[in-house]
């Protein structure tokens, strides 16, 4: 990969399975806007960055110096992972040939824990519109001012601190709904407990049956939503979360002798061991933009 540097813009040439739309728009991120001219603006870490491709391995990142994009950036595209060797990996049946040479730009950001947590919270029985907009208006609301973008302002997700001052009222007022009472009790547990923050912030050093089991002993933390933190915060990728499309794909193309989620996990789990997570988000990719139907 070369990296070219100018006034306010990086850009990579020669980079492999980096598609904008495939990264952004596969299930992992809330906090982006495409813009007419078909790019992302994202808003993660306190930034707002736009990303486009003019060619299939030239990547524009457009608000972004080169002190950014090595401390912030490259870690969170996973820009070190060969995803050539995963995807050569993972493709070993139909299915997975399939949908790998779908979402074949798909990398697996490398997100804030707290966020996650918290925006995953908001996603459970909710729609990817209202989801976004709960976020937003928390940001809007709650979090630091990052300034304006192509005429646009911009807000950072709040941290813990700046919710320690906010209501369960005002939660409500960002249109959480009954996802409000479990929001501000978590965030509450992590203010008055150093030791689980310190464990929400350990989750990629923790064995991923303890980090699902700690995640999940918070209200509103299932076991799709724990996954999913683990996934795209925690860097764990034997996460496999099992949502609608998912749970579709595999009941309709893998011999499972019963369709229950768990039974699903673990056939994962012994299909794909470690890279359960980048196949997860192969699978509900392809299942998600094709409209796969029940069978």
């Amino acid at each position: 990969m070369k990296i070219e540097v100018l006034k306010n813009k990086i850009i990579l040439d020669n980079v492999d399975n980096f598609i904008p739309k495939d990264v952004v728009e596969c299930g992992q991120l809330f906090r982006w806007k495409k813009e007419d001219d078909d790019s992302y603006t994202i808003i993660a870490h306190g930034r707002v960055i736009n990303i486009s491709s003019t060619t299939s391995k030239r990547i524009e990142i457009d608000n972004c110096n080169l002190d950014d994009f090595n401390n912030i950036w490259k870690n969170y595209f996973d820009l070190n992972t060969n995803y050539s060797n995963i995807i050569e990996k993972l493709s070993t049946d139909d299915v997975m040939k399939t949908s790998t040479e779908f979402g074949k730009g798909i990398r697996i950001l490398n997100q804030d824990n707290f966020e996650m947590m918290i925006s995953f919270m908001i996603s459970a029985n909710n729609r990817i519109p209202m989801i976004q907009k709960v976020i937003s208006n928390l940001s809007n609301s709650f979090g630091k001012y990052i300034g304006n973008y192509r005429g646009e302002e911009y807000f950072s997700f709040p941290t813990l601190d700046e919710f320690s001052e906010v209501t369960v009222d005002d939660i409500k007022n960002c249109k959480a709904g009954f996802r409000s009472e479990r929001i501000k009790e978590a965030c509450d547990r992590l203010l008055n407990n150093p030791d689980e923050l310190e464990k929400l912030y350990s989750i990629d050093k923790m064995d991923y049956v303890l980090a699902l089991d700690f995640l999940k002993s918070y209200k509103g933390i299932g076991n799709k939503v724990a996954n999913c933190v683990l996934l795209f915060a925690g860097n764990n990728t034997s996460a496999f979360p099992v949502d609608v499309w998912v749970r579709r794909i595999m009941q309709f193309y893998y011999p499972l002798d019963d369709k229950s989620d768990k039974l699903i996990e673990k056939f994962a789990d012994e299909k794909f061991g470690d890279l359960s997570g980048y196949a997860q988000q192969y699978l509900f990719y392809y299942a998600r933009e094709n409209g796969l139907n029940k069978k």
